[in-house]
C-alpha cells in the first residue's frame, strides 16, 4: 500500500449493501475487459450479508474504496470443490472466493491483495477449510493476487455455460506447501497441455512471463 494511503479494514454489514452497490456499479463502468467481471446482484450481496459468507471492505475518510467477498456457495450445481477435487462431504467446508472491487481513483495500491489477506485471517476456520475461486486466463492481475494468497490452479475447464476459467484452490489447514520434485513451464494458451498435465495430478503454483508469453509454473 502507498504509505500516503492509511485505509481502515472491517467487516461490512447489510447496513453497507448501498455503498457495495455504488462501488461496484464505479468499477463496473471503467472495466476494459468486462468479461472478466461477473458482477454480483443486490440479492446476492445480501445472501453473503445475512451469514452466508463475508465481505472486507477498506475505508478511507469514512468513503468505501474497495471491497472484497467470499461467498458459501451451498448446494451448487457447478460446485468448485468438485472441480478442485474434493469429496462430497468436505463442499460444506468450502467458500467461494468472489468479487473485489477497487475505486478506479485507488487501483495500484494492492488493495485486492491486502482485502484478500485480511479475509483469509477473519474466516471461521471451524466451519470453513477451503477456498476455491474460478479466474480467466490471461486476467493476470487476478491470477497473481490468487498465488499470492496461496491458491493454486487445480483444474482449468469451461464453467459458467461457455467461459474456459482456471478453478484455484486453497486448503487453510495446509500450513506449508510441500516441495515440488518435478516442475514445468506450460504456455497459458495452450489450454490442452494444460488439462492433461492437471488430469495426471500436476498442480498450478505460480506464473511467469517470458519475453511476451506468460507461463503457468506446475509442479508435482
Amino acid at each position: 500500500m502507498k504509505q500516503s494511503l492509511q485505509a481502515n479494514l472491517s467487516l461490512l454489514t447489510e447496513e453497507q449493501l448501498p455503498e457495495i452497490i455504488a462501488l461496484q456499479e464505479k468499477v463496473v463502468a471503467v472495466l476494459e475487459k468486462p468479461e472478466f467481471l461477473q458482477p454480483l446482484t443486490e440479492e446476492d450481496y445480501l445472501y453473503i450479508l445475512k451469514g452466508n459468507g463475508l465481505i472486507a471492505g477498506a475505508y478511507v475518510d469514512d468513503k468505501l474504496i474497495a471491497f472484497r467477498a467470499m461467498l458459501d456457495p451451498g448446494k451448487d450445481d457447478e460446485h468448485l470443490g468438485i472441480d478442485a477435487g474434493l469429496p462430497t462431504e468436505e463442499l460444506t467446508s468450502v467458500l467461494y472466493s468472489e468479487i473485489t472491487g477497487v475505486d478506479p481513483a485507488f487501483r495500484g495500491n494492492g488493495l485486492q491483495t491486502i482485502l484478500g489477506k485480511w479475509l483469509m485471517e477473519h474466516v471461521d476456520t471451524e466451519r470453513y477449510r477451503y477456498i476455491c475461486t474460478t479466474v480467466a486466463p490471461l486476467n493476470i492481475p487476478s491470477l497473481k493476487d490468487k498465488f499470492a494468497l496461496g491458491l493454486q490452479v487445480a483444474a482449468l475447464k469451461v464453467k459458467y455455460g461457455n467461459k474456459l476459467r482456471y478453478i484455484l484452490f486453497k486448503d487453510l489447514e495446509a500450513s506449508v506447501q510441500t516441495e515440488a520434485k518435478q516442475e514445468q513451464r506450460l504456455l497459458m494458451s495452450d489450454t490442452e497441455k494444460q488439462r492433461q498435465v492437471l488430469a495426471d495430478g500436476w498442480i498450478g503454483q505460480r506464473i511467469e512471463k517470458r519475453d511476451a508469453d506468460w507461463y503457468v509454473v506446475y509442479v508435482k
